[in-house]
């Protein structure tokens, strides 16, 4: 069919209002990079007065923050990439669609979760929680995964009958009473194990074993809760890059005799790297510059220790607590302003080198799909 010719009258307007959409489109786009640009000249140019300011200034005293923001960063990202890149893989290339299409949109709701709730749910009810149950709770962060992997063994070796009664594709719902009645064992059978090989209190067996002291609101803490934040981010992308995997790819592995297990790390990681990469970026980024979860799940105490059971203090947590009292022009001022840059470099960097790899990964993958 033939479309309508527009009347030559209509033409003129019609090119208009394309070249002033495409002027605004221009004009936001050149407005937003000059505004990072500003935010970064500022930032650098606030900085320079500690050199006039105190001739002893030295990097060290920036250390604790910059060691902070990366510790709270990477207990993040430890427990929110297994869960966020496994859901993935699994709703976009095992879940049924008629349950991928409901739990999806739940998962990419959470993402609304403002940061301030979850971390006033972590300081008063996840942090008092776990410092009374603390050899539960690290029984817990071990054993869920365990206990994940034996129903997958107990699934495969089942029966044909088993399998048609609880398919696969339905998993992400059968398996959530098993979990539930692992999560029941784990707290009710530890406390038992506890009692019996470490004096029934772990704490007390760290630091005398160990030198480890045990904080109330500490690194394992802002991992949980800053983990539970990022992982709706790193699910929606890692989930849009898989499923945008042509279908042709996977059902030609299989042809050739891999199974679907096969197909997805042979076939559909390497395919969706790239964005699966951009992903866990964009969440790196976001565990970087989290500043209400850290600030009211870790202590604020700013220390150099691995321990995670020792508070730190991020260099966004302290500009969010000093700089309303900091006198503008004064030492403190100028070094927040210093931690600001850090963290606004950091960021930056991070983001251009995802979209780097991205684009290379990209190309890389398009010339082997010519061959």
């Amino acid at each position: 069919m033939i479309p309508p010719r527009v009347p030559a009258s209509y033409q003129p307007l019609r090119q208009f209002k394309n070249r002033v959409a495409t002027g605004l489109i221009t004009a936001g786009g050149i407005a937003v990079l000059l505004a990072i640009l500003a935010i970064g000249v500022f930032l650098f140019w606030e900085t320079l007065p500690l050199l006039a300011l105190d001739k002893t200034f030295s990097f060290d005293k920036l250390s604790p923050l910059v060691w902070g923001t990366l510790k709270a960063a990477l207990a993040a990202m430890l427990f929110a990439l297994p869960l966020a890149l496994g859901a993935a893989m699994y709703s976009a290339l095992f879940m049924s669609a008629r349950l991928r299409s409901r739990i999806k949109p739940t998962l990419e709701m959470m993402e609304a979760m403002p940061g301030v709730v979850v971390g006033f749910i972590a300081g008063l009810v996840l942090a008092p929680w776990v410092e009374r149950n603390l050899a539960s709770t690290l029984v817990l962060l071990v054993w869920l995964p365990i206990s994940a992997g034996l129903a997958g063994v107990l699934w495969y070796m089942a029966s044909s009958r088993w399998h048609r009664r609880l398919p696969f594709s339905w998993a992400g719902l059968w398996l959530v009473p098993w979990l539930i009645g692992m999560v029941a064992l784990a707290v009710w059978l530890t406390p038992l194990l506890e009692q019996l090989f470490l004096g029934g209190d772990l704490r007390r067996w760290l630091e005398q074993r160990w030198g480890m002291d045990y904080v109330t609101r500490n690194a394992l803490i802002v991992g949980i809760a800053m983990g539970f934040a990022v992982i709706p981010s790193i699910y929606s992308l890692a989930e849009d890059a898989l499923a945008d995997v042509p279908p042709s790819l996977m059902e030609g592995a299989q042809a050739l005799g891999a199974s679907r297990w096969q197909a997805l790390w042979k076939v559909a990681l390497p395919a969706a790297g790239p964005g699966i990469f951009s992903a866990v970026m964009i969440g790196m980024g976001r565990a970087v510059g989290e500043t209400m979860i850290v600030l009211m799940a870790s202590g604020n105490t700013a220390l150099l220790s691995a321990s995670p059971f020792e508070g730190m203090r991020s260099m966004a947590a302290a500009i969010a607590i000093e700089l309303p009292e900091a006198s503008p022009g004064g030492f403190t001022y100028h070094h927040l302003i210093l931690a600001a840059l850090v963290l606004f470099l950091f960021t930056f960097l991070v983001n251009t080198l995802a979209e780097a790899v991205r684009l290379r990964m990209r190309r890389r993958y398009h010339k082997v799909g010519h061959y």
